[in-house]
């Protein structure tokens, strides 16, 4: 017999505490405590002890029930752990992260990780209990045919998946008061178009960073347009080129005017790279301001002089014709011109919607639903994933609702606006391999290995070692052989679940079934947390940055390209320019969704204790170290360069897909 001495955690949350009455039961292995009632209320971010009288020992604790009696009106509350102490002095961890929310019996398990054994714990509680209920819970939904499913929302979202006060608060003002920030509020209904390029930098006056001061100087520049393909948003488009398409007819004598070189030549180099956005080809355009918009389908060739990437024949539609013309460096300045500014255009759509929407968010959330639907709290994985989930459903929800909706920021202002952006997602899901979700693989497989000045595959490479080299120590603490692996069914109905609700059951994607070995399962996981973490800061982070000075990025062209040379100028150009409310609302969209908000946690930092175990926690300790030395060596390289790299920095890198 003997006093069991409990601390409970409440979660330094806003509205975390409660004033209700709490009740624990401790369940051992040899007996079970009878309901224990708190004396103390709950504070935000504070401790309640108590103490737990059992007339004989309960063995070894291995769950803990809790309830909470409302006493005036129903208030959810937010306990994140509670530490028992035995009479034999030995110290249980019961991590909870949890908002309850009714007046119900809650479980939770004591903290060491464990794979499904198939014996149920004292009193009959299993994990399947967990399951079921997460499952209905967290359902599947389909918002549009042929993309990857998404979470259901009958009314709202669960507390648990939901923001903060915090980030609900400060999101909601940012959203409100962009344009107002911006000093830009006054133009969100102007429908004029620019008439100078001095118009145009006129919008800066209020917020700019170091890098959108670069792009206003630089945008126009050849070699600034090639590193925006390594460097900039989307560094997904970019392969090297060893043989030319046949849709895209160019000639050495064009593009080595000098006969120094010749294309054959540079492409067994590896010198030659092509950009092809055949994805955008046939699209349905949006109307904007009661006028008809353009997106282009473009075939850029670039090539590799001096250390630098510079374009060298830009071909604005997918077939040749005699008005598609293939425009060349040595053009006027603004047939060149605007050439690129017509790719740069189809860049931002088709990045939006694959790089970023498709590739990041959206599978996001499918590995975040199919990890709640499918792994209990206990799983060593469930363990090392939640925190890479954080607040993903309720941004992509939002993001439903007011970017991609049929009023969306989205849908209103750019060119692929409306049904034309669903079917850019179904093409690029349907182009979509395993294979191009991990950065080793891609880089190999589009020929990237040599060029130079590519700070994305660097710190990209080295950021996936590091997060490899920690899922392997982690999961192979628990894992010891491939059979346990193959064993492990709530593991491999995860990895299905992905399979069928984000890649919708297509094999040629590659996506994996299930796992038969160690090495498949630390794979595939690095690949999510890297595609939660680092590849999402990659292709968001520098929205504003690259996207705020307009003519480097519009969101839509409101004209056609030219059909023939010599015809364009200066007051072509402009008229091709989207409108000044458009150009606003697409600047402050930039700059909310590259905003950090004050409650963000960077990758490598686990406020939450799911783990408690000496082994994982010296790998999360190895983790973080292997972290700093990479931002410690970006920092000192980023010294030296006139634009810095910082987006795969990672103390700029947030755990998860949260913005």
């Amino acid at each position: 017999m003997g006093d069991y001495e409990v601390v409970l955690f409440t979660g330094d949350l806003a509205c975390a505490g409660t004033h209700n009455k709490v009740f624990i039961k401790l369940v051992g292995t040899a007996g079970t405590s009878e309901f224990t009632k708190f004396k103390s209320v709950f504070q935000r971010g504070q401790k309640t002890p108590t103490t737990v009288f059992c007339p004989t020992l309960l063995g070894d604790l291995v769950l803990i029930e809790l309830k909470k009696q409302d006493l005036f009106v129903q208030r959810s509350w937010y306990p994140a752990k509670v530490e028992v102490t035995s009479p034999e002095d030995k110290t249980y961890s019961f991590p909870i992260y949890h908002w309850i929310t009714d007046s119900k019996v809650h479980y939770f398990r004591e903290g060491t990780a464990k794979i499904d054994d198939g014996n149920p714990l004292p009193g009959g509680y299993s994990r399947q209990q967990d399951l079921e209920w997460e499952q209905s819970v967290y359902r599947w939904d389909i918002y549009k045919e042929e993309i990857p499913h998404c979470i259901r929302t009958d009314t709202s979202l669960p507390y648990d998946v939901c923001f903060s006060l915090t980030k609900n608060t400060e999101l909601a003002y940012n959203y409100m008061r962009g344009p107002v920030e911006l000093e830009l509020a006054e133009l969100l209904e102007c429908k004029k178009r620019f008439t100078s390029r001095d118009d145009i930098r006129r919008l800066f006056y209020a917020h700019h960073t170091k890098i959108s001061d670069y792009v206003i100087q630089h945008w126009t520049d050849d070699f600034f347009f090639g590193y925006q393909f390594l460097n900039g948003v989307n560094p997904l488009m970019i392969q090297c080129c060893v043989e030319l398409p046949k849709n895209f007819p160019v000639a050495d004598e064009i593009v080595f005017p000098d006969g120094q070189n010749k294309l054959t030549d540079e492409m067994e180099k590896g010198n030659i790279f092509l950009c092809d956005y055949k994805l955008l080809d046939g699209i349905q355009t949006n109307t904007i301001n009661e006028k008809k918009q353009y997106l282009m389908a473009p075939l850029v060739l670039l090539w590799k002089t001096d250390g630098k990437l510079k374009p060298i024949a830009i071909q604005l539609k997918q077939k040749p014709a005699e008005d598609n013309p293939i425009f060349f460096p040595t053009d006027s300045e603004h047939d060149w011109l605007l050439a690129k500014i017509f790719v740069r255009s189809a860049d931002f759509n088709l990045y939006e919607l694959n790089a970023h929407l498709l590739r990041t968010h959206l599978l996001a959330e499918v590995f975040t639903l199919s990890l709640l639907r499918n792994l209990p709290m206990v799983h060593p994985l469930y363990k090392l994933l939640k925190p890479h989930t954080r607040y993903t459903l309720h941004i992509n929800s939002l993001a439903r609702t007011h970017l991609i909706n049929k009023d969306g920021i989205f849908t209103k202002f750019a060119a692929s606006g409306g049904e034309g952006a669903f079917t850019i997602l179904q093409r690029s899901l349907a182009s979509l391999t395993y294979s191009s979700l991990c950065i080793p693989d891609d880089i190999s497989m589009r020929g990237l290995k040599s060029v130079p000045n590519f700070y994305y595959r660097d710190d990209g490479l080295r950021l996936w070692r590091i997060i490899h080299r920690f899922v392997l120590g982690v999961l192979g603490h628990y894992y010891k052989s491939d059979a346990e692996v193959q064993k492990d069914s709530e593991v491999n109905k995860w990895i299905y679940d992905i399979y069928e609700h984000g890649f919708l059951s297509k094999e040629e994607t590659g996506i994996p079934q299930k796992f038969n070995t160690v090495d498949e399962m630390v794979k595939f996981v690095t690949m999510v947390i890297f595609t939660c973490s680092a590849q999402h800061s990659a292709v968001n982070t520098g929205q504003y940055d690259f996207g705020a000075w307009m003519p480097n990025y519009p969101t839509t062209m409101q004209l056609p390209p030219p059909t023939t040379k010599g015809e364009a100028n200066e007051n072509t150009m402009l008229e091709k320019f989207p409108e000044v409310n458009t150009t606003v609302h697409g600047m402050g969209t930039m700059w909310l969704l590259s905003k950090s908000s004050a409650d963000c946690v960077f990758l490598g930092n686990y406020p939450e204790e799911h783990f408690t175990e000496e082994v994982p926690l010296k790998k999360i300790k190895q983790f973080q170290e292997d972290l700093g030395k990479l931002s410690a060596d970006i920092e000192d390289r980023n010294k030296r360069l006139d634009l810095p790299y910082t987006y795969l920095d990672p103390k700029f890198i947030e755990n998860s897909v949260s913005i």
